[in-house]
């Protein structure tokens, strides 16, 4: 094969006259262009740590910093080293070896270097104190305090100039720790509309217990722990959630984003992939030259924290725990059971989407048959996680197991070249949205390697589409990806005759296929991993619909907030599915503090659940319009409140959590934690947020909306939901359930969010006040 002749540098035989030396000057080459271009990665990263290290200062202000120092000291004719070299000398000879002019220059230099980082500690520690303030969340949408202008001109002062991904980690404030009294309150607060008042008086009696005996004790250890790490949470949350599960992680913790809806760029597999995987290597050139541009809130204002970047590319999750590899020159690709390792970089270059484009095409033709197992090898990420771990050390430690698998753990990303055909087709839209997502989701439960940070899936049809991982980060961190890839494919990058544009490369090596062998034993292990993996694939109910009735524009007209208006619907609709409320889990970010991840917005509560039942239809009171109206705001002035608590470190769900894993280190039994971490999520939502509205003009191309992305159901009996807000007039959700539960109906749910939303607008009456 081509690239196993590439791979020889040199030979030598040995013949009567001596060593004849043959050397392989391309093989040189390409090795001396492959160190070249690791060394300039290196440089790359290491001026990025000087540059992210010093934030907000910057080689300019230092030279200013320094000049300005030693001018001021040559005109007042003042010691720049302050007597630093006089005492030195006393007990050093350096002095004796320098002139007074050296003296004072050494001098000026080192006192205006600790003056600059002295600056720099200030503005970081000023930074720090004025993100700690979050009044400004409390504004009312359109108006801005005064206390609150003054505060964000304060934040861009110190804030510096260009700052880079990571700029800002060191000045974002640490996640307070709540008080237990104020958790306990909140928690009695969130189950009383869920709970008859025999139950409710008894949990009452538990919190009280806690939190006059063993709550303060654990909350001294939280404490300290707060104040030795950069985050209380987030590595408890990260080991004990999603690491330590045993159970598999297809349907129950990866998720999926979507393609364009409307759009199809090219009807050709091997040139969408050509594009994606192009534009997803300039995404991680751009992170690490450390030029992503940091996340903001409030108009470019208040940072987030970018820990989560940092583990998008070359991570595996792997059985027991987590690997992160350094940077790798390669993607591993699946297609019709065979693996390849193709390479990203050629001539010391990242190679050019019509390049990626061949070596798809050359994957695509291969007709060689998969090796015994390696077709469903993949199962085993997809199963239990135990059969798992004992299989990698049993079967994939060492020879050509081991090699094959490194070449796909520590991969860039996993390609999966899918051999069906999925996309939104408006002859059948329900079936066909509902066939994609259960494709992405789980696909054939051996095509995806479930492990990796992510999975490009391109199918058949040139559709692509996203497997995410998700213990290294949540799904804003990998939506920010797909919004760059989704920009740059169809406009940036572009087709010509649906091909991608250039020319394919005349001497390229080809894809190296990868090698196993994998016994008896071991594929018996795959093909049990397999079966567990089916049995939950197929009882996944997964229904997608586009709610174009009205979106985010018309809610904005009512003076609600989007999330709210939404949150409230579904707990409409699932008092109208069910019959009654339950417990509700609402994502919201906490990257307002340094490496944090998530915490939980309870949505059902007392006020949504008065809501709720003036909706629906009851023979002993009849509620008038106003009445509802007043109910609805009261609800959704409610849910803000309780987003703003759970976004500003007050939440209670991951200081709950953390508590508990305290008394589990501490061997204390706590009734309190223990029934409260075992109540049941019965629905759990997400909203997918769009995060760079400024690529994509949805005005001029209304066609390129996102499909959004959405995950599998929390509870065997409940339902998952996810939605996204595209634009002004379209809203995407996402729902999952069980088929084996009697009491879902993903379908029947969506039906129902469908009928809430026109519900709640028709209360407004819009057309009257528009007349």
């Amino acid at each position: 094969m081509a690239e196993a002749h590439q791979a020889v540098a040199f030979q030598f035989t040995v013949t009567p006259d001596g060593i004849d030396l043959q050397l392989c000057h391309e093989a040189l080459r390409q090795i001396y262009l492959s160190g070249l271009h690791s060394w300039k990665k290196r440089f790359i990263r290491f001026k990025n740590g000087v540059m992210t290290g010093v934030y907000p200062g910057s080689p300019g202000g230092f030279m200013v910093v320094v000049v300005s120092y030693m001018s001021y000291s040559k005109y007042q004719q003042l010691d720049p080293s302050l007597g630093m070299f006089a005492k030195l000398g006393q007990h050093i000879p350096i002095s004796q070896y320098m002139s007074t002019d050296s003296q004072r220059i050494v001098g000026g230099v080192l006192v205006g270097t600790g003056l600059w980082v002295t600056i720099i500690m200030i503005m970081r520690n000023v930074l720090k104190c004025l993100l700690s303030w979050h009044g400004w969340m409390h504004a009312r949408h359109g108006s801005v305090s005064w206390s609150a202008r003054l505060w964000m001109i304060l934040v861009k002062v110190f804030s510096g100039r260009k700052p880079m991904l990571y700029s800002f980690q060191n000045s974002l404030p640490r996640l307070p720790v709540p008080s237990v009294k104020d958790t306990c309150k909140r928690y009695l607060e969130s189950v009383r509309p869920l709970m008859e008042d025999e139950q409710y008086e008894r949990m009452k009696g538990l919190a009280k217990e806690f939190e006059k005996n063993l709550g303060p004790r654990l909350q001294w250890y939280l404490k300290l722990k707060s104040w030795w790490a950069s985050n209380y949470v987030s590595d408890w949350w990260e080991e004990y959630i999603y690491l330590r599960g045993r159970g598999p992680i297809m349907v129950n913790s990866n998720y999926y984003a979507m393609d364009f809806l409307y759009v199809f760029p090219t009807n050709i597999q091997a040139a969408r992939a050509g594009n994606a995987i192009h534009a997803i290597m300039l995404y991680r050139r751009k992170l690490d030259r450390g030029q992503v541009k940091p996340i903001y809130l409030l108009a470019n204002k208040v940072p987030l924290c970018s820990a989560q970047w940092e583990r998008m590319f070359n991570t595996t999750r792997i059985p027991g725990l987590e690997t992160v590899f350094s940077s790798s020159k390669h993607i591993a690709v699946y297609h019709k059971g065979r693996y390849f390792k193709v390479w990203m970089f050629y001539d010391g270059r990242l190679l050019l989407p019509r390049e990626i484009e061949q070596q798809m095409e050359r994957i695509l033709a291969d007709q060689s048959e998969p090796l015994p197992g390696e077709e469903r090898l993949a199962a085993l990420t997809a199963g239990e996680r135990t059969p798992w771990a004992s299989a990698r050390e049993t079967y994939f430690s060492r020879g050509k197991n081991k090699q094959s698998l490194d070449a796909i753990e520590k991969a860039a990303f996993v390609v999966t070249l899918d051999d069906t055909e999925q996309c939104y087709d408006s002859n059948n839209p329900v079936k066909s949205l509902d066939r994609y997502a259960k494709s992405l989701l789980h696909g054939k439960c051996y095509d995806r390697w479930f492990d990796k940070s992510f999975n490009l899936i391109v199918f058949k049809n040139a559709t692509m589409g996203l497997n995410a991982e998700h213990s290294w980060a949540d799904a804003p961190i990998i939506g920010h990806l797909w919004e760059h890839v989704l920009s740059m494919d169809p406009v940036k990058l572009g087709y010509e005759d649906g091909h991608c544009r250039g020319e394919p490369h005349p001497n390229m090596p080809g894809p190296q296929r990868l090698q196993w062998d994998l016994p008896a034993e071991c594929q018996e292990v795959i093909q049990s991993s397999l079966t567990v993996a089916r049995s939950l694939a197929d009882d996944v109910d997964c229904h997608i619909f586009p709610f174009s009735d009205f979106g985010k524009g018309l809610i904005k007209k009512c003076r609600t907030s989007p999330d709210a208006f939404i949150q409230i619907a579904l707990q409409l609709a699932h008092y109208r599915d069910k019959g009654k409320f339950c417990l509700t889990y609402e994502a919201s970010m906490t990257r307002l503090f340094r490496e944090g991840r998530t915490e939980t917005v309870r949505s059902c509560t007392m006020e949504t659940c008065a809501f709720v039942r003036s909706m629906i239809r009851d023979e002993t009171h009849t509620y008038h319009r106003e009445e509802r109206l007043m109910l609805l705001k009261q609800a959704a002035e409610k849910h803000q409140n309780m987003y703003r608590l759970a976004m500003t470190g007050q939440g209670i769900d991951r200081h709950l959590f953390c508590l508990y894993v305290v008394s589990k280190y501490l061997g204390e039994d706590s009734a309190f934690l223990k029934e409260v971490l075992s109540e049941p999520w019965r629905l759990s939502t997400s909203q997918t947020p769009v995060q760079q509205t400024e690529l994509f003009d949805l005005v001029k191309h209304p066609e390129y909306v996102s499909s959004g992305g959405g995950f599998g159901p929390v509870a065997n009996d409940g339902y998952g939901v996810s939605y996204i807000i595209v634009g002004e007039n379209l809203i995407n959700f996402h729902i999952s359930s069980k088929h084996s539960s009697p009491e879902t109906d993903s379908h029947r749910f969506g039906t129902n969010i469908r009928q809430a939303m026109l519900d709640i607008l028709a209360l407004f009456q819009l057309d009257n006040k528009a007349k």
